[in-house]
């Protein structure tokens, strides 16, 4: 439709009253509150004044405005909001008390808030070159020192870490002492998360001092038992040097009086068999007994050295032996004028001997169970013989063995009638038979031997009712008497 020169003036009129154009074609308010929603009231206000046809503002350049405008809010809000964040992160350790608390929270904490700024700063300058040249002019001055080194980063190492450079309270980049160049700014970022992660492991609580005491009470405890130790081997050494002591002093005074024998002529010493038995008179209570007991013999040879005293009245008993349920097991018996008796089992040989002179006599007797064979041997010389004495009986063990008395009963009921009186020594019992060359080397003194079955020992003859034991040596004391 082509237009009037009316409608011509007046667009003209409209477009001269008209708000100047935007170089892009789109017509702004001065309003810039309103710029968004103005737009499409301004197109309708200028349709409704003329009466022409005018041609519309395009839709599209409206919205790209709006949009830059939206993306440029958000950036200042962002930036913005990174500012605040550095800010309360680059306040020293004393001004929060979060960061007064041990351990890697803090530590944690720190490098949170630090990573947060970072990338907000990040997003604010990809999205907006502008103010990040505006905001950089505001470094130098306003820079403060970086956040102070925390408490868990001496704790994980012991390497003494670099000085701590200056950051931004704004973007939270290291600064040398001003703003630094790009390169300088890029090494500080990559030091920064390496000093966090650092600082962000937890700090193990000092354990130094509990080990130390725990290793000074394990040496004192050990130097204790040691002087214990100690002290106990030197009381066991004292008591041991002091029994020694004691010890060495009784071998000395021992030499000592073998020294004074010998130089006064005369010995102490007596063998073991150097002592004998006294019977003085004729009782029921006298006798001396042999303690140990004998085996089952079914051989033996008994020898001693008889003094009678009973002045030819007969001898009386020098030894009988007794077993349960049999008082005359064997028995060496005189009685009053009868000849020497050896009784076995209660069977009774007589013996060709005679010690009615009162001096000192070896007497040994020997038997077997084998045909019941005997000898009587006096001072080395066989007297007599015989057999079928108790022929194949055992001589039974375990009995009592008494000298100077006869038993009626076990170990006791003693007859003074048969009791002898006299001196008994060098009693010795074997279990087999000696030869007749032994029994002379015993009664010449040229070959004694002690029994093997009971020898003629001081500690195995005991003498009871007032029968004397007396130190005497046969071989010597024969020779005087």
């Amino acid at each position: 439709m082509r237009s009037t020169p009316e409608s011509e003036s007046s667009q003209k009129g409209v477009n001269s009253n008209a708000a100047p154009k935007h170089p892009s074609g789109v017509t702004l308010d001065s309003d810039l509150t309103s710029v968004g929603l103005g737009l499409r009231s301004s197109a309708v206000r200028l349709n409704s004044g003329g009466a022409g046809t005018l041609r519309p503002i395009p839709l599209p350049a409206a919205r790209l405005t709006l949009k830059f405008l939206v993306v440029l809010l958000a950036a200042g809000m962002l930036a913005f909001l990174g500012a605040v964040i550095c800010i309360i992160a680059s306040v020293p350790l004393a001004a929060s008390p979060a960061r007064a608390l041990p351990g890697g929270a803090d530590n944690a904490s720190a490098a949170s808030a630090a990573a947060a700024a970072a990338a907000a700063a990040a997003a604010a300058a990809a999205a907006s070159p502008g103010p990040q040249r505006s905001l950089s002019a505001l470094h130098g001055a306003g820079g403060s020192a970086g956040p102070p080194a925390l408490p868990g980063a001496l704790a994980v190492s012991a390497h003494p870490l670099p000085p701590a450079p200056l950051f931004s309270r704004f973007l939270c980049t290291p600064l040398a002492a001003a703003c630094p160049s790009g390169a300088d700014q890029g090494d500080a970022q990559q030091e920064l998360p390496a000093r966090v992660n650092f600082s962000a492991a937890p700090a193990p609580a000092p354990a130094m001092p509990t080990a130390l005491h725990s290793k000074m009470d394990e040496l004192e405890g050990q130097l204790l038992a040691k002087v214990l130790a100690l002290e106990k081997e030197r009381v066991a050494l004292s008591h041991s040097s002091h029994q020694q002591q004691q010890e060495v002093e009784k071998e000395l005074d021992a030499l000592q009086d073998r020294v004074a024998e010998l130089e006064h002529g005369t010995s102490a010493y007596n063998p073991p068999d150097a002592f004998k038995i006294s019977i003085p008179i004729r009782n029921n209570y006298m006798y001396a007994r042999v303690r140990k007991a004998l085996p089952e013999l079914y051989a033996f040879t008994v020898c001693m050295w008889l003094r009678s005293r009973s002045g030819g009245s007969g001898q009386g008993t020098p030894f009988s032996y007794s077993v349960p349920g049999q008082a005359n097991e064997i028995v060496l018996l005189e009685a009053g004028h009868d000849p020497m008796e050896l009784l076995i089992n209660d069977k009774v040989a007589q013996l060709p001997l005679s010690l009615k002179d009162g001096s000192w006599h070896h007497i040994c007797i020997a038997w077997t169970t084998r045909d019941g064979l005997w000898s009587a041997y006096q001072d080395g010389e066989l007297q007599g013989s015989g057999e079928n004495l108790a022929a194949w009986h055992p001589i039974k063990p375990h009995g009592i063995l008494i000298l100077g008395q006869e038993q009626d009963t076990l170990g006791g009921r003693f007859d003074a009638t048969q009791a002898f009186v006299g001196d008994i020594a060098q009693f010795n019992l074997w279990d087999h038979a000696l030869t007749p060359a032994q029994v002379l080397g015993i009664a010449n003194c040229t070959g004694p031997l002690l029994g093997n079955v009971l020898p003629w020992e001081d500690k195995l003859v005991e003498a009871f009712g007032g029968a004397k034991k007396a130190t005497f040596d046969v071989c010597k004391g024969r020779a005087k008497a």
